[in-house]
C-alpha cells in the first residue's frame, strides 16, 4: 500500500502527528485546506484537517484521492456513544458505516444513498483489524502514561475498551438523550454517532479506495456532550489519535 491520507474534523485530533512529521514535511494548500505531506513512522502519508460535517469530509477526501494519489484514508476523531455497552474514553473501529439523516423516501428507503442501492458501507476489513489492534496496543501499552490521574477522575476513565460495529454520521451535533435514542431505535445495531465518516465512506466507495474510521468515544450524545467533547478532545483524545495512528503507519 502506497500513501496514506489521514483525516480529522478537529486540529487537536492530527497536532501532534503534524509535530512528528517535522520540517522535513511541506504543505500544499488546496480549497482552504492545507495537506501536509511527508513521512511519518517510515510511511509516506498527507495528513489534513477536514474540518466539521459531511460535505467538509467528502471534499476532504476526494482531494485527497484524485490530488495526493492517496491508496487509503484513515478519519481519525471523536464520537458521541449510542450503544449502551460502550463508555467515554472506549474506542470504536468501524466496520461499516451510514448516514442517519439521509431520508430520500418515498422514492428510496431511508439511509440508502439515492443511486448507489446501498445505505452501509463497509470499512476495509484488513485496515480496520489493524487499527484494532493498534488501539488495543495503545490502550495497554500508553493510556496511562499519556493520560493523567486527573484526568481520568475527571471522564470517569477506568481501562477503555476498543469496540467493532457501525457508526452513523449525520450533520447534527448530538446531545440530546431523548434523540439519541430516536437514532438507535431506527438504527439498533449502532455503537457511536458523528458527522463526517460515512461521507468518506461513501467516496471511498465511488473510487475503490480502502479506509477506516477510527473514533473514541469523548461524550453519551446527551445534553453534557457540548462540555465534555471540548475537554475531552484537549486532555485525552489527541493522545489517542497521536498513538494509534502512529502505531498504524509503523505497522504497514
Amino acid at each position: 500500500m502506497g500513501r496514506i491520507g489521514i483525516m480529522a474534523a478537529l486540529h487537536d485530533e492530527i497536532a501532534v502527528l503534524l509535530g512528528a512529521m517535522g520540517q522535513q514535511a511541506h504543505a500544499e494548500r488546496v480549497g482552504l485546506r492545507d495537506y501536509y505531506v511527508g513521512e511519518l513512522e517510515g510511511r509516506e502519508c498527507v495528513i489534513v484537517l477536514a474540518r466539521v460535517g459531511k460535505v467538509a469530509a467528502a471534499a476532504t477526501a476526494v482531494t485527497l484521492v484524485r490530488e495526493f494519489k492517496a491508496e487509503a484514508l484513515v478519519f481519525t476523531g471523536l464520537a458521541g456513544a449510542v450503544a449502551q455497552s460502550v463508555r467515554i474514553g472506549d474506542v470504536i473501529v468501524a466496520d461499516s458505516l451510514v448516514q442517519h439523516d439521509l431520508d430520500a423516501s418515498p422514492l428510496f428507503p431511508r439511509h440508502e444513498v439515492p443511486l448507489l442501492g446501498r445505505s452501509h458501507f463497509d470499512a476495509d476489513a484488513a485496515l480496520s483489524a489493524l487499527i484494532r489492534r493498534c488501539a488495543s496496543d495503545y490502550l495497554a501499552a500508553d493510556f496511562f502514561i499519556d493520560i493523567g490521574p486527573a484526568a481520568r477522575a475527571a471522564f470517569g476513565l477506568d481501562q477503555p475498551r476498543v469496540h467493532s460495529g457501525l457508526i452513523a454520521s449525520g450533520d447534527r451535533f448530538i446531545n440530546d438523550g431523548p434523540v439519541a435514542q430516536t437514532l438507535l431505535a431506527s438504527l439498533p445495531s449502532v455503537l457511536c454517532v458523528e458527522m463526517e465518516g460515512a461521507a468518506v465512506a461513501q467516496v471511498c466507495h465511488e473510487h475503490g479506495i480502502p479506509f477506516a474510521v477510527v473514533r473514541t468515544i469523548s461524550d453519551r450524545a446527551d445534553a453534557a456532550a457540548s462540555g465534555d467533547f471540548s475537554a475531552f478532545l484537549t486532555q485525552v483524545a489527541r493522545f489517542y489519535s497521536s498513538g494509534i495512528l502512529r502505531r498504524l503507519l509503523g505497522s504497514m
